[in-house]
């Protein structure tokens, strides 16, 4: 009997990676602008309603879930943290300025798989055991990039702590690469694929550059050095942007934000198509978003900024291309998400606003929730919203603002949300969810 239930166990394991349903294979999802086709989601949920089922992940990350057929993959952080005393003196030698900063002995760095429809756990595979690793803000976590998944493939990254693609199916090592980059508070942009290649953004104090990796070896194909960054304060040339993947009437552009500069590259060879200076900008998190032959793009810290860039110049278009921007409550955390002609933000401090994407103008602007990081996600033609705190808003998209429902759940809620097969997975800083009808 024990013999047969392995052999179930295994196969229904195996079949998990060939599954042909609704997926959610990376950051903001399938083409990485947070829309999903998923149908017949809930508004309304708590701790006793409209909960599939929650179970505890081990360890702390800010990155989100990825869903690939019936296996949904985090990577999380396992860290020792080093005594007041022992911070201390590790502190003492660090010149830089961080805010908050966390300090540990040592970190395990981890990527969990869990059963998507059951919520069982079915493997936890240790990925990096790294003594001594590089302080992170306290704000940030050891494992906040979120992976990219394909069949058979998961690709982690931990930022100078290492790469990695794993095999889905045994949970082993492919390859690992390791490219150093100096944050003082921690790692921060996603991964994507592009064809063949896995780009990697690294935006750090040292060093800025974009980099594609051969998917099959973790070979380097090509590597372009970012815009020069003119300040002696390395912290100012820092960032934390993913990659956006867009189409320009068939011609593909990849637009990474970094501090100071918008830029867009050809995915293939890495060559700069168009750069834009956004002034003093820096430790920009936001993804940016496309459509109408416009990119949103928002600038975090030195001066927060949404602007909307064309996407059709070549070399430096800030004299040229920027078609609108607006200061007022401008995401420093969060990524934009556009909805037809609309464009929708949430604030850090919780204020949602509407803007008409085409020309900049507000149509509403409403305070519903308190501190935001993660991103707002279209599914089943509402928009969600999730705040910090585990409150949550569901709107309807349109020009008059519409609140549909308020929902809370326990703990903490940083990493965006995953939708697929009509349920929303929401990591907290404890516990994954799987909230459904």
């Amino acid at each position: 009997m024990r013999f047969q239930v392995a052999i179930l166990s295994a196969l229904t394991f195996i079949l998990s990676t060939t599954a042909t349903r609704a997926d959610w294979p990376q950051f903001r999802g399938p083409g990485g602008q947070s829309h999903c086709e998923a149908e017949g989601l809930p508004i309304e949920w708590s701790e006793t309603e409209s909960i599939a089922w929650k179970v505890a992940v081990e360890g702390t990350a800010w990155s989100s879930p990825v869903v690939l057929g019936r296996q949904i993959w985090m990577t999380t952080a396992l860290p020792t943290l080093a005594t007041p005393e022992e911070a201390k003196k590790y502190l003492a030698g660090i010149t830089a300025s961080v805010p908050m900063p966390l300090v540990a002995r040592s970190v395990t760095l981890k990527a969990v798989c869990i059963d998507r429809d059951t919520g069982r756990l079915l493997r936890s595979v240790t990925l990096f055991e790294v003594d001594d690793p590089p302080q992170i803000c306290k704000v940030n976590s050891f494992a906040s990039p979120t992976p990219v998944i394909e069949p058979g493939r998961l690709y982690c990254d931990f930022g100078t702590m290492g790469t990695v693609c794993i095999d889905t199916e045994t949970g082993k090592p492919i390859w690992t690469r390791h490219l150093p980059i100096k944050y003082d508070v921690g790692a921060g942009s996603s991964l994507i694929l592009v064809g063949d290649l896995l780009v990697v953004v690294r935006d750090g104090c040292d060093q800025q550059y974009v980099t594609a990796l051969n998917k099959t070896t973790g070979e380097p194909v090509w590597k372009t050095d970012r815009p020069p960054i003119d300040t002696p304060h390395t912290a100012y040339k820092k960032a934390f942007s993913s990659p956006l993947l867009i189409d320009d009437g068939g011609k593909k552009q990849m637009v990474v934000l970094g501090a100071k500069w918008i830029v867009s590259y050809d995915p293939d060879s890495g060559k700069q198509l168009w750069c834009v200076n956004t002034g003093p900008s820096f430790s920009n998190s936001s993804s940016p978003a496309f459509g109408h032959g416009l990119v949103f793009v928002s600038t975090a810290f030195g001066g927060s900024n949404l602007l909307a860039v064309k996407i059709d110049g070549r070399g430096d278009v800030t004299d040229s291309h920027i078609a609108w921007s607006e200061r007022r409550q401008v995401p420093k955390m969060s990524s934009p998400l556009l909805i037809g002609d609309e464009l929708y933000t949430v604030s850090d401090g919780g204020v949602a606003t509407c803007f008409d994407a085409r020309t900049g103008e507000i149509h509403w602007a409403e305070r519903m929730l308190g501190a935001c990081s993660s991103s707002p996600v279209l599914a089943d033609g509402r928009i969600y919203f999730f705040a910090e705190d585990g409150k949550a808003a569901v709107v309807r998209p349109g020009k008059t603002f519409t609140l549909l429902a308020e929902n809370q759940l326990d703990g903490r809620v940083k990493a965006s949300p995953a939708i697929a097969d009509g349920a929303i997975f929401l990591r907290t800083d404890t516990h994954l969810y799987r909230i459904e009808k």
